[in-house]
């Protein structure tokens, strides 16, 4: 797809700007029909969908068609939040005549909606964090008009669902500006559309260096807008003794499928395990490291994204510390990604901040830690994570509040004896470092702000 001009942002954002006044007065139930008609549209492209983002993206049928069930139960998730209205969260301060020394005026506040929003598709959720996805759906919700800067890994599959989506508008009578969908073979136009002053906000998910750049973009305008940049995450994974005596084979076969599943291109991937040195741990490790060994090589998303993770893991490994325990055999000529894990000490692991970051592909590094206390030092040098992970046998975890207390403050959502991949939505969903998630209900919080109405309008 060619790469929208200078006067299609503007216009865009133009038709956006006048979309949002009917838009956030519009009724609750016609907004949450147009979600509804969205998910159903979706669901109406059938096959042709998940042929289409199978063929650009190389992710398997099966994994799409649970994408797109997870996108649509997401689109009637927040269709019913909009119908109900219960987002408004409104709050009265009944009047006081009689309070002295002044009478106590009624105060009513509610959350609006922000106005036009930007959103950047996903590469690696080519339906559920792109078009039509979480972001989509909650700013829509409630009453937001939404620009969506198409991913250009998977161009048609975006024009499709887009095309969905300005169809639902247009049955729900809805103005032309409440949805746009511009494309972006570089980064031009999804800078002009951050930097465009008629946009009030914008919702990424993808790499550090470009959320950083847009962030700082939205910063630097005069006057600035919020971004929310979901970026890279290594997901820390803490396993204690008791765990490693009595869950070796579950911990092993888990964590193997969490760090190679969709050929480790998750958010969610474990790319940091803490562990102490015993047999029972030793014994795991071994496990995992041979099923690491025999595993099949994946087709990644884009060839760029293959080239990082190549890039990275060559980077890792020439750390002096830093051990190879296995690699995925390639055979001659293949082009695809193999799992990798490797492993470094502790004391190696807290000098080289660079051990921290993310390698966004089926690698993880084990970092072998000399005491429980170790574990507490490695949680306090962590960066914010959207997940960290605990693994405890039966009271393990007495005299470990200081840790847990650590990780709450780094991590959005803390797993015990489980694994983070897999992201449930719903409405105690958190999926984010700081005090906003990208999915499940409460993300809609990214889109609104309060107004407080001081006595009663004429």
């Amino acid at each position: 797809m060619k790469s929208a001009s200078p006067d299609e942002v503007d216009r865009a954002a133009a038709a956006a700007a006048a979309a949002f006044y009917p838009y956030s007065r519009s009724e609750p139930a016609l907004r949450a029909r147009f979600l509804r008609a969205i998910a159903q549209g979706i669901e109406g492209l059938g096959d042709a969908l998940l042929e289409c983002a199978a063929r650009e993206t190389a992710l398997p049928q099966a994994r799409l068609a649970g994408e797109r069930a997870r996108t649509c139960m997401q689109l009637r998730l927040f269709a019913g939040i909009a119908e109900s209205n219960s987002w408004i969260d409104a709050q009265v301060d009944h009047a006081d005549p009689s309070r002295q020394p002044q009478p106590k005026p009624q105060l009513r506040s509610r959350l609006v909606a922000l106005g036009p929003v930007v959103v950047f598709g996903a590469s690696n959720f080519p339906l559920a964090f792109s078009v039509a996805g979480g972001d989509t759906a909650s700013a829509l919700a409630v009453g937001c008009p939404v620009i969506v800067k198409a991913h250009p890994a998977h161009p048609e599959t975006s024009a499709l669902v887009g095309g969905v989506v300005s169809k639902a508008a247009a049955a729900c009578a809805l103005p032309a500006g409440v949805f746009s969908l511009l494309f972006d073979t570089g980064f031009d136009v999804g800078m002009a559309l951050v930097r465009h002053p008629q946009i009030m906000a914008g919702a990424f998910t993808g790499s550090r260096t470009g959320g950083l750049a847009l962030w700082r973009a939205a910063q630097a305008r005069p006057v600035p807008i919020p971004f929310f940049a979901e970026m890279s995450s290594v997901n820390p994974v803490f396993v204690f003794p008791g765990a490693s005596m009595a869950y070796a084979d579950t911990i092993a076969a888990g964590l193997h499928a969490s760090i190679t599943g969709s050929v480790g291109q998750l958010c969610t991937k474990p790319g940091l395990i803490f562990v102490l040195k015993d047999a029972a741990t030793e014994h795991w490790i071994d496990t995992l490291a041979a099923l690491v060994s025999r595993g099949a090589p994946g087709t990644m998303l884009t060839a760029s994204i293959h080239s990082a993770c190549q890039r990275g893991l060559a980077e890792r490994t020439a750390i002096d510390g830093v051990t190879l325990l296995a690699q995925a055999a390639l055979p001659p000529g293949t082009a695809g990604a193999g799992a990798a894990l490797m492993a470094v000490e502790v004391d190696t692991f807290l000098r080289i901040s660079a051990l921290q970051e993310e390698i966004f592909g089926p690698t993880s590094l084990i970092v072998y830690c000399s005491a429980p206390r170790d574990y507490l030092r490695c949680a306090r040098s962590l960066e914010g994570q959207l997940t960290a992970t605990v693994w405890a046998g039966p009271d393990e975890l007495r005299g470990e509040d200081e840790l847990l207390w650590v990780l709450e403050q780094r991590a959005g959502r803390l797993v015990f004896n489980g694994f983070p991949t897999g992201v449930d939505v719903g409405t105690a969903t958190v999926h984010g470092d700081s005090r906003f998630t990208s999915v499940g209900t409460r993300a809609l919080a990214r889109f609104v702000r309060p107004v407080a109405f001081q006595g009663e309008a004429p």
